[in-house]
């Protein structure tokens, strides 16, 4: 994909509405060239015949309103194991598989298991003289061109959305699936503006379908819109070692639409939430290696009071990524 010793990938997966979900956003990223956010995607493709492997970890830990141990949400731990590939250098697909464990702070209803399967496909282009698909091998000056994405995804309701409590009672908040499939449509722009830094923005638009539960309930998730933004500072490379560091700074926006149960839009869901995050990728020889913390700066939730263990409503996130491309 360009000249230098080895090309590294790193993805990123986020956390939305309710935490009850977690969606996978893309990126990849070398020894010399531009930078990957932990959170926000990236515009560059995995290399044509080119696998990647990929694990990531989304722990949210809630805050408490009450001083007693009750009901309130404790923790959400997502993980989300992935495999992409290279179809062409402009053409990326990407497979992942989700697991969940979501935690009441009174143990009363726990849930823990895989979630639903998501499907995504990368198309890459770039800006030079005009438009044009990524070409198979760039130059670091090629990488400094304006490169973009668009990307769209689809989930299969493999997850359990009909998870019950010790009394029987369905949550979809603490479901493993929704039932339905999801579809997800994206946009993003890179630009590497100088040697070391590099800044990134995408978009989002995520959308649900009424699912009618076990119990007799229709339920549907309000859809979600995104817009982050991101800078990456290369602190150094060792390249006889295939080593380097980069540092990230993102904002993350996120608006929820309202939830709608057998037809009414409920009280004390959706609102718009603005994350910063900050945090760190290491790269050496194949492999990527990121972390970071997410906390909310700014929010305006719907009746703010009802939502505890929503979306803004964290002490913080911690993120964690690990990819190897092979």
């Amino acid at each position: 994909m360009k000249k230098v010793a080895s090309v590294l990938a790193g993805l990123s997966l986020f956390s939305v509405s309710y935490a009850h979900h977690g969606i996978a956003s893309l990126g990849v990223a070398g020894l010399e060239g531009p930078g990957s956010p932990l959170e926000t995607s990236s515009s560059l493709t995995l290399p044509e015949g080119k696998f990647l492997g990929y694990l990531k970890l989304d722990y949210a830990d809630f805050k408490k309103y009450t001083p007693q141990r009750d009901d309130e949400t404790d923790s959400y731990t997502f993980w989300i194991y992935g495999l992409g590939y290279g179809i062409k250098s402009y053409l990326s697909v990407y497979l992942f598989v989700p697991y969940y464990v979501k935690k009441l702070e009174d143990n009363s209803f726990n849930t823990a298991g895989f979630a639903d399967i998501f499907l995504m496909g990368v198309v890459g282009f770039k800006y030079d003289d005009g438009f044009m698909l990524v070409p198979k091998r760039e130059s670091l000056d090629d990488l400094e061109d304006w490169h973009f994405t668009v990307y769209g995804g689809i989930t299969l309701p493999t997850g359990d959305p009909n998870v019950r409590d010790s009394n029987g009672n369905i949550d979809p908040g603490m479901s493993l699936g929704f039932g339905k499939p999801t579809v997800t449509v994206g946009a993003t722009a890179t630009k590497q503006v100088t040697d070391r830094i590099t800044a990134v923005a995408d978009t989002s638009y995520l959308k649900f379908f009424k699912y009618t539960y076990d119990d007799g309930t229709e339920y549907r998730f309000g859809d979600e819109f995104r817009f982050n933004i991101a800078g990456t500072y290369r602190l150094f490379t060792i390249s006889q070692k295939k080593l380097r560091t980069d540092l990230n700074l993102e904002l993350n926006y996120l608006d929820l639409g309202r939830d709608w149960e057998n037809g009414v839009s409920l009280k004390g869901t959706g609102g718009k939430i603005l994350y910063w995050l900050g945090g760190f990728r290491l790269y050496y020889n194949t492999i990527s290696i990121g972390a970071g913390i997410k906390i909310p700066v700014w929010t305006d939730l719907n009746e703010d009071c009802l939502q505890q263990g929503s979306e803004g409503k964290e002490n913080y996130r911690f993120i964690f990524t690990f990819s190897t491309l092979f």
